[in-house]
């Protein structure tokens, strides 16, 4: 059964979770703790998985699988009492997150609504994402199959990431493929979704570079004036003040 030793382990992490809303939310400057207790949905889908993790480690049944059932109907998260989540998870707003059976979640990771740690086909075994410590995931992403999400990632919101994320490294798109932000890696969580690289623009920038140079090497045998090159504008700033914060 459900031990001290087990319930001093949930007591210590459930501290380490209001310490990760504290320093991750805006929106939890300056408010007492028993209000995060009590406002906070991610807060208490942690709380509840805490409890339903300890008490299927220690054999107990039914009760596990009951207690993630009704956290998700009052949070609107659902996380399988069999998931492994370290200290620090902090998932905001949190309605629609879903984190599998076999899903290994580190330390110190942030995710926002709608994020899927998902399995794919029907097999057996480990089949749900390895998310490891410090790894920032955006709304409505999807990680799907026993990949690994390498140390300090950051995922795009609405990438859809099949394959293993090296660590330190942004990912995103249709599938999700590993891109760079000004040549830095990131590191910790950050929310600022708007100045990612846009790797269609620069596709589209390299292939209107390309056209250019073979319309004035058309020109030059043509004798005439080559036409201006035409210019791929980017739909959103790369640089800026970063949109994120309360």
């Amino acid at each position: 059964m459900l031990g001290l030793s087990r319930a001093r382990r949930v007591l210590g992490e459930l501290r380490d979770d209001v310490a990760a809303v504290r320093a991750r939310d805006p929106a939890a400057a300056g408010v007492g703790t028993a209000e995060i207790l009590l406002g906070w949905p991610g807060l208490h889908a942690l709380l509840a998985h805490r409890v339903a993790h300890a008490l299927a480690d220690a054999g107990v049944p039914a009760l596990p699988r009951a207690l993630a059932y009704l956290s998700r109907s009052w949070t609107g998260i659902e996380i399988h009492p069999a998931a492994n989540v370290g200290q620090g998870l902090f998932v905001d707003h949190g309605t629609g997150v879903v984190i599998g059976e076999t899903a290994d979640v580190g330390a110190n990771v942030t995710m926002y609504q709608g994020v899927t740690l998902g399995g794919t086909g029907f097999a057996t075994g480990k089949r749900h994402p390895t998310v490891q410590d410090n790894v920032t995931i955006g709304s409505g992403a999807k990680l799907l199959g026993p990949i690994t999400i390498g140390h300090g990632a950051k995922i795009g919101a609405n990438s859809v990431v099949i394959h293993d994320v090296p660590p330190n490294s942004t990912v995103v798109g249709v599938p999700g493929h590993p891109v760079r932000v000004d040549g830095r890696r990131p590191e910790g969580p950050d929310a600022d979704w708007v100045h990612l690289p846009d790797p269609i623009a620069d596709a589209l920038k390299l292939m209107s570079a390309r056209v250019a140079e073979l319309e004035r090497e058309v020109a030059r045998l043509r004798g005439e004036e080559p036409a201006p090159a035409a210019d791929v504008v980017a739909l959103r700033p790369s640089h800026g003040p970063s949109p994120a914060g309360g």
